[in-house]
């Protein structure tokens, strides 16, 4: 089994919504207009770009799965969504998770299990207070033969 890590910190931003349907996203970008529903954080330390080639070559397995933690104050949801080889992830400031399988450069994960929306109102309300958001992304995959 393959197994990586990454970890980012983003914060929320007054204009959180976490209205949208299907996606959530999380930025580098400090400022948010009302317009961004699927924004969930701003700020971030990370965007796709930034993350370690090993974990991109293991989300880019089709079988690969990704575990995403979002931890702000008391709260935490677990997001499951599924790699794809379509996943390039060279964005330089957007990381974002989709339930469909839509994939460009912001993508890291496809049929996510949780969107903006499904995001607990708790937390949201957080964000909009600008609290930090802990962001705990595992991605695991099958050993393939003949790979190192």
């Amino acid at each position: 089994m393959v197994r990586e890590e990454e970890y980012l910190v983003a914060h929320g931003h007054p204009n959180v919504t976490a209205l949208h349907r299907t996606t959530f996203e999380i930025t580098r970008e400090k400022e948010l207009s009302l317009a961004g529903t699927c924004i969930i954080a701003v700020g971030a330390d990370k965007g796709a770009a930034d993350l370690d080639r090993r974990f991109c070559k293991a989300l880019s397995d089709p079988e690969a799965v990704l575990e995403t933690t979002l931890s702000c104050g008391p709260h935490k949801v677990r997001v499951l969504s599924q790699g794809d080889p379509g996943l390039v992830l060279t964005h330089p400031t957007d990381l974002v998770w989709r339930k469909s399988s839509f994939t460009c450069g912001r993508t890291i994960g496809v049929y996510a299990d949780h969107t903006a929306q499904n995001i607990l109102r708790e937390m949201v309300a957080l964000l909009q207070n600008g609290e930090d958001l802990e962001v705990s992304l595992v991605v695991t995959s099958p050993d393939k033969p003949g790979s190192e």
